[in-house]
Protein backbone atom coordinates (compact mmCIF):
# COMPACT_ATOMS: atom_id res chain seq x y z
CA UNK A 1 0.00 0.00 0.00
CA UNK A 2 1.30 3.50 -0.88
CA UNK A 3 0.09 4.74 2.50
CA UNK A 4 2.51 2.46 4.34
CA UNK A 5 5.53 4.56 3.41
CA UNK A 6 4.12 7.72 5.02
CA UNK A 7 4.21 8.86 8.63
CA UNK A 8 0.80 8.55 10.30
CA UNK A 9 -0.38 11.60 12.19
CA UNK A 10 -0.60 11.22 15.94
CA UNK A 11 -0.40 13.98 18.58
CA UNK A 12 2.71 12.28 19.98
CA UNK A 13 4.80 13.23 16.93
CA UNK A 14 5.06 16.74 18.40
CA UNK A 15 7.78 16.78 21.04
CA UNK A 16 8.18 20.26 22.60
CA UNK A 17 11.37 20.92 24.51
CA UNK A 18 11.02 21.95 28.16
CA UNK A 19 10.80 25.71 28.53
CA UNK A 20 9.26 26.39 25.11
CA UNK A 21 6.30 28.31 26.55
CA UNK A 22 8.66 30.72 28.35
CA UNK A 23 10.62 31.29 25.13
CA UNK A 24 7.41 32.00 23.22
CA UNK A 25 6.39 34.51 25.89
CA UNK A 26 9.69 36.35 25.35
CA UNK A 27 9.10 36.37 21.59
CA UNK A 28 5.61 37.80 22.06
CA UNK A 29 6.95 40.52 24.39
CA UNK A 30 9.56 41.45 21.78
CA UNK A 31 6.89 41.62 19.05
CA UNK A 32 4.90 44.00 21.26
CA UNK A 33 7.95 46.28 21.49
CA UNK A 34 8.76 46.19 17.77
CA UNK A 35 5.09 46.83 16.95
CA UNK A 36 5.16 50.07 18.90
CA UNK A 37 8.33 51.19 17.11
CA UNK A 38 6.58 50.46 13.80
CA UNK A 39 3.57 52.52 14.85
CA UNK A 40 5.83 55.47 15.70
CA UNK A 41 7.58 55.21 12.33
CA UNK A 42 4.60 54.48 10.06
CA UNK A 43 1.83 56.30 11.91
CA UNK A 44 -0.29 53.14 12.04
CA UNK A 45 0.00 49.49 12.89
CA UNK A 46 1.70 47.12 10.44
CA UNK A 47 2.40 43.41 10.34
CA UNK A 48 5.53 42.26 12.13
CA UNK A 49 5.93 39.33 9.73
CA UNK A 50 5.99 40.01 5.98
CA UNK A 51 5.08 43.60 6.58
CA UNK A 52 5.07 44.95 3.03
CA UNK A 53 2.18 43.95 0.77
CA UNK A 54 3.06 44.09 -2.94
CA UNK A 55 0.02 42.50 -4.61
CA UNK A 56 -3.55 41.51 -3.75
CA UNK A 57 -5.39 39.03 -5.97
CA UNK A 58 -8.68 37.22 -6.39
CA UNK A 59 -8.44 33.69 -7.67
CA UNK A 60 -9.53 30.08 -7.42
CA UNK A 61 -8.17 26.81 -6.09
CA UNK A 62 -9.08 23.71 -8.08
CA UNK A 63 -8.54 20.44 -6.19
CA UNK A 64 -7.50 17.65 -8.54
CA UNK A 65 -10.15 15.00 -9.18
CA UNK A 66 -7.74 12.06 -9.45
CA UNK A 67 -5.90 12.22 -6.12
CA UNK A 68 -4.82 8.93 -4.53
CA UNK A 69 -6.09 8.05 -1.05
CA UNK A 70 -3.00 9.36 0.78
CA UNK A 71 -3.54 12.83 -0.74
CA UNK A 72 -7.32 12.88 -0.39
CA UNK A 73 -7.14 14.52 3.03
CA UNK A 74 -8.73 17.55 4.71
CA UNK A 75 -9.44 20.32 2.23
CA UNK A 76 -8.31 17.99 -0.55
CA UNK A 77 -10.62 15.10 0.37
CA UNK A 78 -12.93 15.84 -2.55
CA UNK A 79 -12.42 17.46 -5.95
CA UNK A 80 -13.84 20.95 -6.17
CA UNK A 81 -13.25 24.63 -6.66
CA UNK A 82 -12.79 27.26 -3.97
CA UNK A 83 -12.48 31.05 -4.26
CA UNK A 84 -9.32 32.46 -2.70
CA UNK A 85 -7.48 35.67 -1.91
CA UNK A 86 -3.70 35.92 -2.34
CA UNK A 87 -1.42 38.48 -0.73
CA UNK A 88 2.12 38.75 -2.13
CA UNK A 89 4.59 40.32 0.28
CA UNK A 90 8.18 41.04 1.17
CA UNK A 91 9.49 40.31 4.64
CA UNK A 92 10.81 43.73 5.61
CA UNK A 93 8.98 47.07 5.81
CA UNK A 94 11.64 48.66 3.63
CA UNK A 95 12.25 49.69 0.05
CA UNK A 96 12.75 46.90 -2.48
CA UNK A 97 16.43 47.69 -2.99
CA UNK A 98 16.76 45.96 0.39
CA UNK A 99 16.52 42.32 -0.64
CA UNK A 100 14.15 40.29 1.49
CA UNK A 101 12.31 36.96 1.39
CA UNK A 102 9.15 36.94 -0.69
CA UNK A 103 5.83 35.63 0.64
CA UNK A 104 2.58 34.25 -0.75
CA UNK A 105 -0.31 34.15 1.73
CA UNK A 106 -3.38 32.24 0.56
CA UNK A 107 -6.87 32.47 2.05
CA UNK A 108 -9.21 29.75 0.73
CA UNK A 109 -12.87 30.67 1.25
CA UNK A 110 -15.86 28.44 1.94
CA UNK A 111 -14.00 25.56 3.59
CA UNK A 112 -16.32 23.54 5.81
CA UNK A 113 -15.10 21.31 8.65
CA UNK A 114 -13.84 21.16 12.22
CA UNK A 115 -11.29 23.87 12.93
CA UNK A 116 -7.95 23.60 14.74
CA UNK A 117 -8.83 26.34 17.24
CA UNK A 118 -12.21 26.61 18.99
CA UNK A 119 -12.43 30.40 18.55
CA UNK A 120 -12.03 30.16 14.76
CA UNK A 121 -15.60 30.57 13.51
CA UNK A 122 -14.66 31.35 9.90
CA UNK A 123 -15.17 29.08 6.92
CA UNK A 124 -11.66 29.89 5.68
CA UNK A 125 -8.36 28.04 5.43
CA UNK A 126 -5.10 30.02 5.38
CA UNK A 127 -1.79 28.79 3.96
CA UNK A 128 1.32 30.96 4.47
CA UNK A 129 4.20 30.26 2.09
CA UNK A 130 7.67 31.80 1.65
CA UNK A 131 10.29 31.51 -1.11
CA UNK A 132 12.80 29.77 1.21
CA UNK A 133 12.58 26.02 1.79
CA UNK A 134 13.83 26.14 5.39
CA UNK A 135 13.44 28.45 8.37
CA UNK A 136 14.79 28.88 11.90
CA UNK A 137 15.09 25.56 13.65
CA UNK A 138 12.81 26.19 16.63
CA UNK A 139 11.50 28.79 19.09
CA UNK A 140 14.96 29.30 20.64
CA UNK A 141 16.49 30.15 17.26
CA UNK A 142 13.56 32.42 16.44
CA UNK A 143 14.04 34.30 19.73
CA UNK A 144 17.63 35.13 18.72
CA UNK A 145 16.40 36.37 15.35
CA UNK A 146 13.68 38.43 17.00
CA UNK A 147 16.29 40.08 19.22
CA UNK A 148 18.17 40.98 16.03
CA UNK A 149 14.99 42.59 14.70
CA UNK A 150 14.85 44.80 17.78
CA UNK A 151 18.51 45.76 17.44
CA UNK A 152 18.27 46.61 13.73
CA UNK A 153 14.73 48.00 13.47
CA UNK A 154 15.91 51.61 13.28
CA UNK A 155 18.76 50.97 10.83
CA UNK A 156 18.50 52.99 7.61
CA UNK A 157 18.00 51.07 4.35
CA UNK A 158 21.58 51.59 3.14
CA UNK A 159 22.90 49.66 6.16
CA UNK A 160 20.56 46.79 5.35
CA UNK A 161 21.76 46.80 1.74
CA UNK A 162 25.31 46.40 3.03
CA UNK A 163 24.15 43.50 5.20
CA UNK A 164 22.52 41.99 2.07
CA UNK A 165 25.85 42.02 0.26
CA UNK A 166 27.73 40.47 3.19
CA UNK A 167 25.12 37.73 3.60
CA UNK A 168 25.12 36.83 -0.10
CA UNK A 169 28.92 36.59 -0.12
CA UNK A 170 28.88 34.39 2.98
CA UNK A 171 26.23 32.05 1.54
CA UNK A 172 28.15 31.82 -1.77
CA UNK A 173 31.32 30.89 0.13
CA UNK A 174 29.46 28.29 2.16
CA UNK A 175 28.03 26.76 -1.00
CA UNK A 176 31.45 26.71 -2.65
CA UNK A 177 33.16 25.01 0.28
CA UNK A 178 30.31 22.74 1.27
CA UNK A 179 30.58 24.02 4.85
CA UNK A 180 27.41 25.66 6.15
CA UNK A 181 28.92 28.25 8.49
CA UNK A 182 26.30 30.98 7.88
CA UNK A 183 24.00 31.61 10.86
CA UNK A 184 20.38 30.83 10.05
CA UNK A 185 19.41 34.36 11.11
CA UNK A 186 21.62 35.78 8.33
CA UNK A 187 20.26 33.64 5.50
CA UNK A 188 17.10 35.70 4.84
CA UNK A 189 19.38 38.68 4.17
CA UNK A 190 21.00 36.65 1.38
CA UNK A 191 17.80 36.54 -0.66
CA UNK A 192 18.77 37.36 -4.27
CA UNK A 193 15.80 39.70 -4.74
CA UNK A 194 14.34 38.01 -7.81
CA UNK A 195 10.91 38.57 -9.32
CA UNK A 196 8.35 37.40 -6.79
CA UNK A 197 6.07 35.91 -9.45
CA UNK A 198 8.64 33.38 -10.62
CA UNK A 199 9.39 32.05 -7.15
CA UNK A 200 8.42 28.70 -5.66
CA UNK A 201 6.83 29.19 -2.24
CA UNK A 202 7.11 26.80 0.73
CA UNK A 203 5.27 26.29 4.01
CA UNK A 204 8.66 25.68 5.69
CA UNK A 205 6.98 24.13 8.75
CA UNK A 206 4.87 20.99 8.75
CA UNK A 207 1.11 20.71 9.02
CA UNK A 208 -1.19 17.85 9.73
CA UNK A 209 -2.43 16.44 6.45
CA UNK A 210 -5.42 14.41 7.60
CA UNK A 211 -4.05 10.95 8.36
CA UNK A 212 -0.53 12.13 7.50
CA UNK A 213 1.89 15.06 7.85
CA UNK A 214 3.01 17.39 5.07
CA UNK A 215 4.93 20.43 3.95
CA UNK A 216 3.29 22.37 1.11
CA UNK A 217 4.63 24.39 -1.79
CA UNK A 218 3.23 26.46 -4.67
CA UNK A 219 5.18 26.10 -7.92
CA UNK A 220 4.84 28.41 -10.97
CA UNK A 221 2.99 26.56 -13.72
CA UNK A 222 2.22 29.26 -16.31
CA UNK A 223 4.91 29.71 -18.93
CA UNK A 224 4.75 33.48 -18.40
CA UNK A 225 5.48 32.95 -14.69
CA UNK A 226 8.33 30.52 -15.30
CA UNK A 227 10.04 33.05 -17.55
CA UNK A 228 10.30 35.34 -14.50
CA UNK A 229 12.12 32.78 -12.33
CA UNK A 230 15.55 34.08 -11.40
CA UNK A 231 14.96 37.51 -12.98
CA UNK A 232 16.30 40.36 -10.80
CA UNK A 233 13.68 42.66 -9.27
CA UNK A 234 15.32 45.12 -6.89
CA UNK A 235 16.34 48.16 -8.94
CA UNK A 236 14.10 50.66 -7.13
CA UNK A 237 12.20 50.92 -3.87
CA UNK A 238 8.90 49.87 -5.48
CA UNK A 239 10.24 47.32 -7.95
CA UNK A 240 8.32 44.34 -6.59
CA UNK A 241 4.86 45.92 -6.47
CA UNK A 242 5.43 47.48 -9.89
CA UNK A 243 6.35 44.08 -11.33
CA UNK A 244 3.23 42.46 -9.87
CA UNK A 245 0.97 45.25 -11.14
CA UNK A 246 2.47 45.18 -14.63
CA UNK A 247 2.22 41.41 -14.92
CA UNK A 248 -1.40 41.07 -13.82
CA UNK A 249 -2.54 44.02 -15.92
CA UNK A 250 -2.03 41.75 -18.96
CA UNK A 251 -1.53 38.17 -17.76
CA UNK A 252 -3.15 35.44 -15.71
CA UNK A 253 -1.12 33.10 -13.52
CA UNK A 254 -1.29 29.47 -12.47
CA UNK A 255 0.59 27.72 -9.68
CA UNK A 256 0.52 24.04 -8.84
CA UNK A 257 -0.01 23.32 -5.14
CA UNK A 258 2.06 20.30 -4.05
CA UNK A 259 2.56 18.32 -0.85
CA UNK A 260 5.60 16.55 0.53
CA UNK A 261 4.37 13.85 2.89
CA UNK A 262 6.47 13.05 5.94
CA UNK A 263 7.94 9.55 6.10
CA UNK A 264 9.62 9.46 9.53
CA UNK A 265 10.75 11.87 12.24
CA UNK A 266 14.44 11.51 11.34
CA UNK A 267 14.52 12.23 7.61
CA UNK A 268 11.39 14.43 7.59
CA UNK A 269 11.50 16.07 11.05
CA UNK A 270 8.61 17.97 12.58
CA UNK A 271 10.32 19.98 15.32
CA UNK A 272 13.36 21.33 13.39
CA UNK A 273 12.27 23.62 10.55
CA UNK A 274 15.86 24.29 9.44
CA UNK A 275 16.13 20.78 7.98
CA UNK A 276 14.75 20.32 4.48
CA UNK A 277 12.79 17.22 3.57
CA UNK A 278 14.77 15.38 0.85
CA UNK A 279 12.79 15.08 -2.36
CA UNK A 280 14.13 11.58 -3.03
CA UNK A 281 12.57 10.55 0.30
CA UNK A 282 9.43 12.68 0.02
CA UNK A 283 8.75 13.84 -3.55
CA UNK A 284 6.40 16.83 -3.99
CA UNK A 285 3.02 15.51 -5.15
CA UNK A 286 0.39 17.62 -6.97
CA UNK A 287 -2.80 18.51 -5.11
CA UNK A 288 -4.42 21.14 -7.33
CA UNK A 289 -4.03 24.45 -9.12
CA UNK A 290 -4.18 28.06 -8.00
CA UNK A 291 -5.52 30.24 -10.83
CA UNK A 292 -5.23 34.04 -10.71
CA UNK A 293 -6.85 35.91 -13.62
CA UNK A 294 -5.57 39.19 -15.00
CA UNK A 295 -6.76 42.03 -12.76
CA UNK A 296 -5.73 45.21 -10.96
CA UNK A 297 -3.33 43.80 -8.38
CA UNK A 298 -2.53 47.00 -6.51
CA UNK A 299 -5.22 49.55 -5.77
CA UNK A 300 -5.47 51.81 -2.74
CA UNK A 301 -8.73 50.17 -1.74
CA UNK A 302 -7.24 46.69 -1.96
CA UNK A 303 -4.08 47.51 -0.04
CA UNK A 304 -6.07 49.32 2.67
CA UNK A 305 -8.36 46.32 3.11
CA UNK A 306 -5.76 43.56 3.01
CA UNK A 307 -2.97 45.32 4.89
CA UNK A 308 -5.06 47.06 7.55
CA UNK A 309 -8.08 44.78 8.00
CA UNK A 310 -7.46 41.29 6.66
CA UNK A 311 -5.20 38.81 8.42
CA UNK A 312 -3.57 35.54 7.38
CA UNK A 313 -2.76 33.02 10.08
CA UNK A 314 -1.52 29.42 9.75
CA UNK A 315 -3.75 28.58 12.72
CA UNK A 316 -6.88 29.67 10.84
CA UNK A 317 -7.31 26.20 9.47
CA UNK A 318 -9.10 22.89 9.53
CA UNK A 319 -8.22 20.51 12.35
CA UNK A 320 -6.98 18.23 9.56
CA UNK A 321 -4.37 20.88 8.68
CA UNK A 322 -3.25 21.82 12.18
CA UNK A 323 0.27 23.40 12.20
CA UNK A 324 2.95 21.20 13.78
CA UNK A 325 6.32 21.76 15.42
CA UNK A 326 8.04 24.42 17.47
CA UNK A 327 7.99 27.24 14.89
CA UNK A 328 4.35 26.62 14.11
CA UNK A 329 3.40 26.57 17.80
CA UNK A 330 5.04 29.94 18.42
CA UNK A 331 3.23 31.37 15.38
CA UNK A 332 -0.07 30.75 17.15
CA UNK A 333 0.78 33.44 19.72
CA UNK A 334 3.06 35.60 17.56
CA UNK A 335 0.57 36.09 14.73
CA UNK A 336 -2.29 36.73 17.14
CA UNK A 337 -0.29 39.42 18.96
CA UNK A 338 0.85 41.09 15.75
CA UNK A 339 -2.72 41.09 14.38
CA UNK A 340 -4.20 42.56 17.56
CA UNK A 341 -1.64 45.37 17.78
CA UNK A 342 -1.92 46.17 14.07
CA UNK A 343 -5.69 46.51 14.28
CA UNK A 344 -5.64 48.43 17.57
CA UNK A 345 -3.17 50.98 16.21
CA UNK A 346 -4.87 51.84 12.95
CA UNK A 347 -6.46 55.31 12.75
CA UNK A 348 -9.68 53.85 11.36
CA UNK A 349 -10.94 50.59 12.75
CA UNK A 350 -13.27 48.80 10.35
CA UNK A 351 -14.58 45.47 11.64
CA UNK A 352 -11.86 42.83 11.20
CA UNK A 353 -14.22 39.96 10.39
CA UNK A 354 -13.22 37.24 7.96
CA UNK A 355 -14.44 37.54 4.34
CA UNK A 356 -17.22 35.19 3.26
CA UNK A 357 -16.79 35.64 -0.47
CA UNK A 358 -14.63 37.48 -3.00
CA UNK A 359 -16.80 40.60 -2.97
CA UNK A 360 -15.04 41.51 0.30
CA UNK A 361 -11.85 42.29 -1.67
CA UNK A 362 -12.31 45.75 -3.22
CA UNK A 363 -11.56 46.46 -6.86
Amino acid sequence: MANDRYLRYDPSIEQPRPGEDEVISKIVASIERTSMVSVEREGHGIRQQHARGVGYLRGELTVNDDLPDHLRQGLFARPGRYPLIVRYSTAFARGDRVRAPRGMAIKVLGVVGDKALPDDTSANQDFLLVNHVNYFSDAWAYLKAQHNVELTQKWPDFVFRGANVAARLAVAAANATGIDFVPQASKPLADPGDNILGETFHSQGAIRFGDHVARLRAVPLSEALRRLTGQPCHDNDHAVSEAVSKYFSQNSAEYELRAQLGTDLTRTPIEDTSIGWPEDVSPPLPLGRISLPAQVANSTARSDYVDRVLSFDPWRCLADHRPLGSIMRLRRDAYGTSRRLRQENNPTKPPPGEPQDLTALPN
